[in-house]
């Protein structure tokens, strides 16, 4: 896909990795500092530049070689669904006032860690160069563009990486642009198309106190705008109004935080995928349904291949001394038990990935400054307080279940959301800006996609793989 300058812009088998590779049967009862380009005066479309628009608009839409005019990329489809609202016809030559307001909210477009000049800024500082109905497309499309990099990030899920899947709702851009020409302030109605979170305000102050010069604690000035650029760009993935009650676990930061009606009420600390591709811990969202107590784990072919089954080939107590089991489809199990490698306690939550948080019997890990160790799954210190908190019942009675020793189900009184996330910089629950270590090493490639020089020398488009490359192991 073309980037459109972005814009341009129970005793129940439990399988695979941390938890099944089919959803278990449940009983029946996912640099350099950005120069603010100026925007034009007055310099619009006229009414005299676009003689006999109307029949040309259109075919200029449908028939432009290659989406591009005046040397920028365009997105075709955006436009298409914008001018047909107008039947073709052209929207600036009377809205001079509107489009002026939008030119300056798009020049303005480095508050938010987005250059100007991927929404055309530099071509449209200069309107003369441009023929008149180019000029008009290159508008819409700069406008249309921004507003869908506020709503969706310029980085949007169909050009991200499989396991970087989190978004918000979808959006009709189309349609909000058309709101804003009839609004007092059209640059206000893109402008709420941003995320409002705490985060994202923090992240936003950070960045305008950085280029005034003021010191953005916990970060080197070659690391800095970085990595307030970067993720406020990944708050634009997230749903622009979260649930209030919620759990978050934040790989980069390796913590694991439960909401209610906004609010922090726990937190723990959590294990998370290794640095290598295969295994890193996803971005998603999901819901946890329930709980399995006492869980088996059925092994992932690739772990009992790579792992497991050559230790077994030279030492022929190692299955039964980790109470493994060779199944009778060859598969390979490690029994329910304190010392199975989910623990005692698994939050099932359907995703693409596979990807559980779940109880472990290596407690002592916990106490690691670099906790990517599990193979892509989400291993929790503190699982009963968890349990005992979503299921809405005291300690007690999570330990009572676990002490019965059979593997059981119990379904939360509603699923809870979980946003798995990335974040490497963010706002605690004081509202304060903390920083963390790129572990995966993803910021780069965002920092790249915010990076307008990238247009003159496009790459191929990251699509989404069917089905996803499922997580491995605990």
């Amino acid at each position: 896909m073309a980037r459109i300058g972005p814009v341009a812009v129970g005793a129940i088998a439990l399988v695979t990795a941390c938890a099944p590779a089919e959803p278990p049967v449940r009983p029946t009862d996912e640099e350099p500092a950005i120069a603010l380009v100026s925007a034009p005066s007055a310099a619009m479309v006229t009414s005299a530049m676009v003689t006999s628009a109307d029949t040309r608009l259109g075919e200029l839409i449908e028939n432009t070689p290659g989406s591009v005019v005046a040397g920028e990329r365009l997105n075709i489809e955006l436009l298409r669904r914008f001018y047909a609202r107008h039947g073709f016809a052209p929207v600036w030559t009377n809205r001079q006032s509107q489009a002026e307001a939008l030119m300056n909210a798009v020049s303005r477009a480095g508050d938010h860690g987005l250059d100007p000049e991927l929404f055309h800024g530099d071509v449209l500082r200069s309107p003369a160069t441009v023929p008149a109905l180019d000029r008009e497309l290159l508008l819409s499309n700069a406008f249309l563009s921004y507003a869908d990099a506020l709503a969706r990030g310029a980085m949007p899920v169909e050009r991200r990486k499989d396991d970087q899947i989190l978004a918000p709702a979808p959006i009709d851009v189309a349609a909000v642009l058309d709101a804003a020409l009839d609004s007092p302030d059209p640059a206000a109605v893109i402008e709420a198309l941003a995320p409002a979170t705490p985060t994202y305000r923090a992240l936003r102050q950070a960045l305008q106190d950085l280029r005034a010069g003021i010191a953005v604690r916990g970060k080197t000035e070659t690391t800095r705008l970085r990595a307030l650029e970067v993720n406020l760009e990944r708050e634009r993935w997230l749903p622009r109004r979260l649930p209030p009650d919620r759990v978050w676990v934040n790989v980069a930061d390796g913590q694991l935080v439960l909401y209610r009606d906004d609010q922090p009420v726990f937190s723990t600390r959590v294990i998370v995928g290794q640095d290598d591709s295969r295994n890193q811990s996803p971005e998603f969202q999901a819901s946890i349904e329930g709980l399995w107590f006492n869980p088996p784990w059925n092994i992932p072919g690739d772990i009992a291949t790579q792992e497991i089954l050559p230790k077994a080939s030279r030492d022929p107590n190692y299955l039964a001394r980790r109470n493994m089991v060779l199944l009778p489809d060859g598969g390979l199990q490690q029994e329910a038990g304190a010392n199975s490698g989910l623990g005692q306690l698994m939050f099932y939550m359907n995703n693409r990935f596979d990807v559980y948080l779940h109880d472990t019997p290596s407690k002592n890990l916990f106490s690691r400054d670099d906790r990517r160790i599990s193979h892509g799954c989400i291993r929790v210190e503190e699982p009963r307080k968890l349990a005992a908190l979503l299921m809405q019942q005291p300690v007690d009675a999570i330990d009572q279940a676990i002490a019965a020793g059979t593997t059981t189900w119990g379904a939360l009184p509603k699923p809870v959301p979980v946003f798995v996330v990335y974040e490497t910089a963010f706002a605690d629950a004081d509202s304060k800006l903390q920083f963390r270590a790129d572990i995966y090493g993803r910021d780069a490639e965002i920092w790249q996609s915010l990076d307008p020089k990238r247009r003159a020398r496009p790459t191929p488009a990251l699509t989404l793989t069917a089905g996803g490359a499922p997580r491995r192991g605990t």
